[in-house]
């Protein structure tokens, strides 16, 4: 049956999808309209989201490859190795366009007073200051080595710029090489009026010969290798000697430093005799190595480029700034702990400010009413007031619990270190499950006031990160509905007890019963033939249930509309398949991160939002959360949001029959979903600043009038 799938023509390769995800980042940073500066951040993030790939997924493809040979993709009839192959060719045109992008934008950052410089383009004092530079501050931290038989070839980490050197000595060749030390500027700025730079890389390229003065340089590059990071914490058992799960992820993050190499990059075209070293010595093929011409092979440096430039030029060349706004749903200074109470609350990131949640948890710290508070953790940022207020929290006596997952990818390290602060302050953590990663974003705070208990929950599309409040779109809702309050008491109580098959009333929590109640939802709106509607916003479709079920619906003349960011794997438009399903992609300024799903309209319409996207890892091998939306004002509110969505015809992109994403025809109004919805949050923000504060509770008042009597 799953091979009759993809030979039915409607659905494909996750990865390939994928690739053409990441060529619409890379398509903003060659539009024109966006100022410059942006431009150059879409390149880095161009750039990290395919270092990421390579190390997730196509490391994964690489141990799938030796390992199970005979397996295929059911969305494509691909085998891994196929895979792969099919990879690496959508990739080498990745590579060009970002040089080109790239080329393009040195040229106009050039002409806005931003240089970057090779050696052979600086003047003699400069290239004296360079010399000079490299002697004092760089010579002194470098560690060169070379390779031969008695000095073997180290272990490089990934993503670490090295320079290789092929070397002659007495008819002898070795290879040199030298590692761009950490503790290095990306990017060393010349003294003057304007701002003029060489990227690190390219002083040590310069002084190789200098570093290696015995021996004859006879090619040189700057290259790093990506290594496989597709770490499972179930690979290998642990005794007790190894204690817990902290320990053992630990463990797993010393061996990622060490996997296996799937790609390597160069800078600057070398002989087929100097490639041949790579070859040998990475175990890869002529397919694993990239070669950027233009581009640096790390780009991280784009986000702080302009702050050399005045702050009027810089602010011409970047979007114009944006202060996440009060939210409209809250009026200015009222608590939302108390708000919350009366209504259900709507915040929507970044448009909208995190801090009202994050001073609700600050003020349920000190509210001698609160008896509890518990919440699951994802990501979290660097610097986080929510574990300053969990902390403070219990140490004045509240019961807290934070459910940790520490297999956040990239992010093991950060939430292994704040579960050990929040551990010192009394806080009981615990961390998950061995074979499902907890993804869920939920929050119960436990009042008791004059004998009544009260449950206030949060239930939201995005974690409680404050850094990336501001960069991703979100939704979190708050609401003392007593039945999501007492199904979220639930959920807890069964991850204490590691209980994924709990009865929940109102909350979707998979991997038990998110992904059937989702397919149930679809089956109403099949039942209703032509006159079904489905709105679906999500980040990426991949399990292979939920597109053969909406394949269904469209072939029951259901309409359905998705906004996926990401990876889909359904193809739409597909005749007698998907004709009826169109779906869009929106990449802009903030990433689209929100999921929504509303199935019907008008009376009997349902709406949900969650932290679950349509991918079988968050349906079966995740804990995660859809909560159903009852007040009519969210409701509104989520709407509005996805109207705009619908009607972009600035960054969005359709998805096509055969797999390619085309813009909307150009109109003479055009709209740009994520600008309309900052426009608004200001204009809701500006309302609130002009109404009458709200009356105070009747006792407030005389207290106020004997006060000042």
């Amino acid at each position: 049956m799953t091979q009759a799938i993809w030979e039915q023509g409607y659905t494909q390769n996750r990865e390939l999808s994928w690739l053409q995800f990441n060529a619409r980042v890379l398509a903003e940073a060659e539009d024109e309209n966006v100022p410059l500066l942006e431009r150059c951040k879409f390149l880095a993030i161009f750039t990290s989201n395919l270092d990421e790939f390579f190390m997730i997924r196509v490391g994964s493809l690489c141990d799938m490859a030796a390992v199970d040979k005979d397996h295929v993709d059911n969305k494509s009839g691909l085998t891994a190795k196929e895979q792969l192959r099919r990879i690496y060719a959508a990739v080498a045109p990745l590579y060009e366009r970002r040089d080109a992008a790239y080329a393009d934008v040195r040229a106009r950052l050039r002409a806005e007073g931003l240089h970057r410089l090779a050696i052979a383009d600086l003047e003699p004092a400069e290239q004296k200051y360079i010399k000079q530079y490299f002697k004092n501050v760089v010579a002194p931290v470098l560690s060169p080595q070379i390779v031969d038989a008695h000095h073997p070839f180290p272990h490089l980490e990934g993503k670490v710029l090295h320079i290789a050197a092929l070397l002659g000595h007495k008819k002898n060749e070795r290879l040199g090489l030298l590692p761009v030390p950490a503790s290095l500027p990306a990017l060393v700025y010349l003294p003057g009026d304007t701002v003029r730079y060489v990227p690190i890389e390219e002083i040590l390229l310069e002084y190789v010969g200098h570093v290696f003065e015995m021996y004859d340089v006879l090619e040189k590059t700057v290259f790093c290798v990506t290594r496989n990071a597709d770490i499972n914490p179930d690979d290998e058992t642990f005794g007790a000697e190894e204690g817990d799960f902290r320990t053992k992820m630990e463990k797993l993050l010393r061996r990622r430093r060490r996997m296996a190499v799937v790609r390597v990059e160069l800078n600057r075209p070398i002989s087929d005799h100097f490639t041949e070293y790579f070859r040998k010595r990475f175990d890869v093929s002529d397919a694993q190595i990239f070669l950027s011409r233009q581009a640096p092979l790390k780009m991280s440096y784009a986000f702080s480029l302009g702050d050399r430039l005045p702050e009027q030029q810089r602010a011409a060349l970047s979007d114009a700034p944006f202060t996440p706004q009060q939210p409209a749903m809250l009026p200015a200074g009222q608590s939302l702990l108390k708000a919350a109470l009366r209504r259900d609350i709507l915040l929507s990131y970044p448009y909208e400010s995190m801090e009202p949640f994050l001073q609700m948890i600050r003020e349920a710290a000190n509210d001698p009413a609160v008896l509890s508070i518990r919440i699951t953790i994802y990501r979290l940022a660097r610097k986080a007031k929510l574990v300053e207020y969990l902390c403070a929290a219990a140490e004045n006596g509240k019961d807290v619990t934070a459910l940790i997952e520490l297999r956040a990818r990239f992010d093991e390290q950060n939430n292994i270190d704040w579960s050990e602060r929040m551990e010192e302050a009394g806080c009981k953590i615990i961390y998950g499950f061995e074979d499902y990663k907890v993804h869920s974003k939920i929050c119960l705070i436990t009042r008791q006031e004059r004998g009544v208990v009260r449950h206030i929950t949060q239930v939201g599309t995005g974690n409680y990160n404050e850094k990336t409040a501001t960069q991703y779109t979100d939704v979190s809702l708050i609401t003392s509905d007593e039945s999501i309050g007492q199904d979220a008491g639930a959920f807890f109580n069964n991850m204490a007890m590691a209980n994924l098959e709990g009865h929940y009333d109102r909350l979707l929590v998979a991997p038990h019963s998110l992904k059937n109640n989702i397919l149930a939802r679809m089956d109403e709106q099949i039942a209703r033939g032509t006159e079904g509607y489905m709105l679906l916003k999500f980040n990426s479709l991949t399990d292979i249930d939920i597109i053969q079920k909406l394949r269904d619906a469209s072939c029951a003349g259901v309409r359905i509309e998705m906004i996926v960011r990401g990876i889909c794997c359904l193809l739409p438009g597909i005749e007698g398949h998907t004709e009826n399903i169109t779906v869009t992609s929106i990449v802009g300024r903030f990433l689209e991160h929100s999921r929504i799903f509303v199935f019907g309209r008008g009376a009997e319409q349902k709406v949900y939002i969650s932290s679950a996207d349509m991918m079988t890892r968050n349906t079966e091998r995740r804990v995660e959360i859809a909560c159903p939306i009852d007040s009519p004002e969210v409701r509104a509110r989520l709407m509005d949001i996805l109207y705009a969505m619908q009607h972009d015809t600035v960054k969005a992109r359709v998805l096509q029959p055969d797999g390619s994403y085309q813009k909307k025809p150009p109109v003479s109004d055009p709209v740009c979903a994520q600008d309309l919805l900052m426009q608004q949050a200001v204009n809701q923000a500006r309302e609130q600043a002009t109404r009458p504060a709200p009356p105070e509770p009747g006792w407030r008042r005389l207290i106020g009038r004997f006060l000042h009597r």
